[in-house]
């Protein structure tokens, strides 16, 4: 625990000296580590046959890759990996945490960074009520300056006073959150600003639970002491959306990154596409494909019955997930998906797939003002 004392010697300023820097998977060759992970064993092996069947889900052209994002990953230095597979046709569409999208992704497209805290988690030269009196918030050994994400709110909140009131998907929001950056920021990197100009689509199920929460918190109360009606996040489109394309394509093919509600959101599509198959006579097991292709990368145990470890071979019983092309990988992901992704990168399939563009299958009469991106 640190004392008085300890508070003097660091400033704010000293504190948030050291930025987070993200991995560039195409800096260096993934292909020689997973071909001898491939003849070891444990996690080693089981990423070389996650990373098998992720070139396999790029070679197949009619398969379609969702990737799902859960956990502090952008903050960890990811951000660029992911970029790299969006801009290179190697993913379709996206399904994560807000915390991902918004405080962390969008966060830094607005140019603001997240630090490399000093010290470690287990011997903190400060303690966290002296963190919180500094207005530095802490992601595990991770520093954010809570006065730059007051500044993501409020962008956020812009935004979102550009629409017209109604109840939005949040893959509107998001994707006028990737125009709001490629008008203003053209030049800083983010996922949601190339996610925008590739067409990719990103769905946040629990929207309010990160920075647009709080930028739609000051917008509705803005707006009601205006005596004005507002903007409302409508998670019921986001399930039809991202089910829509499910009907869209032949096949899907899962690319999972932590768990929780963007692992099920993801999965459950099969069972809502089922559901609107029976109501034109259809059945309800067999004429909706489930994931072809299915990985999953998480540190989470399977034996406490939870969803973000459970296997994916459990899905199959759901009818989500077939077992033919099915790895889950145990490990975390900041060491590991880099060298899936590289991996994946320098092998090439992706070099002959276009990307579906599914965002443009969701253009419709805009209801949003001028302003948006103004």
């Amino acid at each position: 625990m640190a004392n008085g004392s300890n508070r003097q010697k660091w400033t704010k300023k000293e504190l948030l000296a050291r930025p987070v820097r993200h991995v560039d998977i195409t800096s260096f060759d993934g292909r020689a580590l997973i071909d001898s992970y491939r003849d070891m064993a444990f996690s080693a092996r089981t990423l070389a046959q996650a990373a098998d069947i992720y070139s396999m889900m790029l070679k197949d052209r009619d398969c379609a890759v969702i990737m799902t994002l859960a956990g502090s990953l952008i903050s960890a230095g990811l951000k660029k990996a992911i970029i790299t597979l969006v801009e290179n046709n190697m993913v379709d569409a996206i399904v994560s945490t807000g915390a991902n999208i918004v405080d962390q992704d969008f966060f830094e497209g607005l140019g603001f960074r997240h630090y490399i805290a000093p010290g470690s988690p287990e011997a903190p030269p400060v303690d966290d009520l002296t963190l919180r009196e500094l207005m530095i918030d802490r992601i595990y050994d991770t520093y954010i300056d809570e006065d730059d994400l007051r500044r993501c709110d409020e962008a956020t909140k812009r935004v979102f006073d550009g629409f017209e009131p109604g109840a939005y998907s949040s893959r509107e929001l998001i994707d006028a959150l990737g125009a709001y950056l490629a008008k203003r920021h053209p030049r800083n990197e983010s996922i949601v600003k190339s996610c925008h100009l590739k067409r990719v689509p990103i769905f946040v199920p629990a929207f309010s639970d990160c920075s647009a929460g709080f930028g739609i918190v000051l917008h509705q109360v803005e707006r009601g002491e205006q005596g004005e009606a507002a903007v409302a996040f409508d998670s019921g489109r986001d399930f039809r959306e991202l089910t829509d394309i499910k009907l869209a394509v032949k096949d899907t093919g899962l690319l999972m990154l932590g768990g929780g509600v963007p692992k099920n959101f993801a999965q459950d599509i099969v069972v809502a596409a089922e559901l609107l198959n029976e109501r034109k006579g259809g059945k309800a097991r067999g004429d909706i494909g489930m994931h072809k292709y299915a990985i999953q990368l998480t540190v989470a145990d399977s034996r406490d019955g939870a969803l973000s470890g459970s296997t994916l071979r459990e899905a199959c019983s759901w009818g989500k997930v077939d077992v033919v092309h099915e790895q889950m990988v145990f490990g975390e992901l900041s060491a590991l998906f880099p060298i899936l992704a590289s991996d994946a990168y320098h092998r090439g399939q992706w070099k002959k797939r276009k990307g579906f563009k599914f965002a443009d299958m969701f253009e419709r009469s805009s209801r949003s003002l001028a302003t948006t991106t103004s």
